[in-house]
């Protein structure tokens, strides 16, 4: 008996092999990217409410009116110019990774080729892999992880289809800039390709106002943006597993086929928390870049002292790093599995986020969405270990 061809083309998630892991030997998991610190109080109390109040059965499949509502007007409120009709342009998902499996499904054919930056949230391959296109990666280059141009360029053709896009950028910490917004949305328009754009970590930058763009806002790619967004990251509520895809209407009916046959739908009680996170004000989001710069520069500091490589990241909350003064044999893995069984602290093997696993052999990934005692506590492990 066998399986499909599809899924010998990539592993299971070294992310959350880490967790893992770091649960078996009581590590600090710096590896998968969730808090360890309370959502606001307004989505508990709202969850709740919705769950004594019997909100426990299916919403409409593409999200409850309330929850798209919501969401059409904190986009509105947050990036003046921007609209979203609620009804025709709005599919409430199981998070943010169903949000773009989703995308790819409805979106892409057999055969279509997909622009893949690498490094890269490890789902994008897979994602791409499952709905039959063939991923085409081109390398973000360090130390500020800019785009080439010229490599953009040749890695687009008459079977391009779609680009990927993760601003902020996970595993990077990298902020695309308008200028490289702008390259993209001229070759989607060269090539008739859709951008579809993973914007989990919109909040978490530390450039101040402006500092993030969305690629939706950006001329030539109003028509042809699909925007992948979640509850996650930005309330602390990685667990919940409720977002939400953006996209103009035609694309929209699409993707909600998709999801309706994958999953139905969202869990109904919690978008009601989720329509409570979207009332929430915007000293909220000030508050929430400034705190993650603080737990930022406290890692980085560390990591630094230590003798780890590094460039501190624009946004996001992960830091990768260079291992080379710590890790002279440059095996990525093998050093991420000592740091978890002698230092009690979990990282992600660099390779994990490329292709070409070789750029990946001399770097690790730090999480920072930890309170300030939990980075202190990882920085004085590993400070022994070193």
């Amino acid at each position: 008996m066998r399986v499909s061809s599809k899924v010998s083309s990539f592993t299971e998630s070294v992310i959350r092999e880490m967790t893992r892991l770091a649960l078996e030997h009581d590590a600090i998991n710096l590896a998968q990217g969730f808090p360890d610190f309370a959502c606001p109080t307004e989505l508990k109390e709202a969850a709740k409410a919705a769950i004594d109040a019997d909100v426990n059965q299916y919403a409409i499949t593409w999200g409850a009116k309330r929850f798209r509502d919501a969401i059409a007007g904190k986009v509105g409120r947050t990036y003046p110019g921007w609209t979203v009709d609620p009804e025709r342009e709005l599919t409430v998902t199981c998070g943010a990774t169903e949000g773009v499996v989703a995308t790819c499904l409805a979106l892409l054919d057999p055969g279509d080729e997909v622009v893949v930056f690498e490094p890269w949230y490890e789902n994008y391959w897979p994602d791409t892999v499952i709905s039959g296109a063939v991923p085409r990666f081109v390398t973000l280059h360090e130390p500020d992880w800019h785009v080439d141009e010229a490599e953009l360029r040749a890695a687009f053709g008459p079977r391009t289809r779609a680009i990927i896009v993760n601003t902020p950028n996970n595993p990077t910490g990298k902020v695309f800039r308008r200028d490289e917004l702008d390259l993209i949305a001229e070759l989607c328009q060269h090539w008739d390709a859709y951008v579809i754009t993973d914007e989990i970590y919109e909040h978490i930058h530390y450039l101040g106002p402006g500092g993030h763009v969305p690629p939706a806002t950006v001329p030539g790619l109003e028509d042809r943006a699909i925007t992948v967004n979640a509850l996650s990251k930005t309330y602390a509520v990685t667990g919940w597993r409720v977002g939400w895809v953006i996209a103009p209407p035609e694309q929209t009916n699409a993707i909600r086929k998709v999801h309706d046959f994958l999953t139905v739908g969202a869990a109904a009680p919690l978008q009601e928390g989720g329509a409570a996170a979207m009332q929430l004000p915007a000293g909220y989001y000030r508050q929430l870049a400034e705190g993650y710069r603080e737990r930022r520069d406290l890692l980085c500091d560390a990591l630094e002292k230590l003798g780890f490589g590094l460039a501190r990241p624009d946004g996001a909350y992960y830091v990768m790093c260079d291992t080379s003064r710590l890790d002279p044999d440059g095996d990525d893995a093998a050093f991420a599995e000592r740091l978890v069984r002698e230092a009690g602290v979990a990282t992600v093997p660099g390779s994990s986020f490329f292709t070409n696993k070789e750029l990946g052999r001399r770097k690790i990934r730090f999480a920072f969405p930890k309170r300030l005692e939990t980075l202190q506590l990882a920085a004085e492990r590993l400070q022994a270990f070193t």
